[in-house]
């Protein structure tokens, strides 16, 4: 990691390389129906609503939203009145006895680690092991050891170069002090936001194996005497109650509905009235049929995390019930974006 100029964006775009990387499992997980569960055969004969599925098939609510949102993102499957329904590229594709059937074609990836993973995850909701290697810890485990801590700080680090400062140049913070970065890693986010507002100083919240790292990287950005950093556990500790400016940079996404409910409603007790909360992250649209993008991002985290991409939707949705109200939200770059909600005086 080294030193860069935090107000600056790239000149040329590099959101085709980040979605190489971002959707590199959702073939895994379209092989995994298609082949194994011959998926499409059974909706095409039995469509049905998203219990009806669970049910049938032994699904767990979270991977198989996931699944159902890219198949919807991307046109395998529509939804009416709530049931789905296999669309005409399903049935002369994807269906079992069309000529046009392309399930053979898919079969010989049918041995993929990462296409067996899925079928575990579909319905026990466990994440696999990280990157689906068998002697690795899942990913939460595995940030416990300073060095996978550090190597996996440092690879979304680098995205952070890019992702801060597009963050930054679409949020009006001048009434804003003080921000608290939960679960802010290097410190990459906390350090995009001060750099593109000089009246702020930041707190980078996060767990012990992740302290020295981000220390030393706010340090090499010049932000040391504005950006500091506490370790603690943001699921079993309070928040620092300080500021008025909360930040979940690409966080939330890798929780359960229990845990996000649970960091919302810690944020509303530990911000200052007046306070806004800001939720940086790749965004489900609310009608769960897109963006395919983030649909495919969405089937990385849903295999190596306990979350998924959430929808526009369902974070305010999930911010209303812990007290927020008033949302904003805005693309920035790389198919992210960012959501605003404020903790009334």
């Amino acid at each position: 990691m080294s030193s860069v100029d935090l107000t600056r964006l790239p000149s040329a775009d590099p959101t085709r390389v980040y979605r190489y990387r971002d959707g590199l499992y959702a073939a895994d997980l379209v092989t995994a129906a298609l082949v194994h569960l011959d998926f499409f055969t059974w909706l095409a004969a039995n469509p049905t609503d998203f219990a009806g599925i669970c049910r049938r098939f032994g699904f767990a609510d979270r991977p198989a939203d996931v699944m159902m949102t890219l198949f919807a993102a991307n046109g395998f499957v529509r939804r009416e009145a709530g049931v789905f329904h296999a669309s005409d590229v399903a049935m002369e594709h994807l269906v079992a006895g069309s000529p046009w059937s392309l399930k053979p074609y898919y079969a010989s990836l049918k041995d993929r680690p990462i296409v067996k993973d899925y079928l575990k995850v579909l319905t026990t909701g466990r994440p696999a092991n990280w990157g689906g290697y068998d002697k690795a810890n899942d990913w939460h485990k595995s940030m416990e050891d300073e060095a996978f801590a550090r190597g996996f700080t440092a690879a979304m680090d680098c995205r952070g170069v890019l992702l801060g400062p597009a963050m930054a140049r679409k949020l009006d913070l001048q009434r804003f002090s003080r921000l608290l970065d939960i679960g802010g890693g290097s410190g990459i986010y906390a350090c995009a936001l001060v750099a593109n507002n000089p009246h702020l100083t930041a707190t980078v919240f996060d767990q012990p194996s992740v302290e020295m790292i981000a220390t030393k990287r706010i340090a090499e950005l010049g932000m040391a005497g504005r950006v500091t950093v506490k370790a603690g556990d943001m699921l079993n500790e309070p928040l620092p109650a300080d500021c008025d400016l909360h930040l979940y940079s690409n966080v939330l996404h890798d929780w359960d509905l229990a845990e996000v409910r649970q960091l919302l409603a810690a944020s509303f007790r530990a911000l200052k009235p007046g306070g806004m909360l800001l939720i940086h992250d790749a965004f489900i649209n609310a009608d769960k049929a897109g963006p395919l993008p983030v649909a495919e991002y969405s089937a990385l985290l849903m295999h190596s995390t306990q979350g998924k991409c959430y929808s526009t939707g369902e974070y305010e949705t999930l911010a209303t019930e812990a007290g927020f109200r008033g949302f904003t939200f805005a693309t920035t770059a790389a198919d992210r974006g960012v959501m605003t909600a404020g903790r009334p005086a």
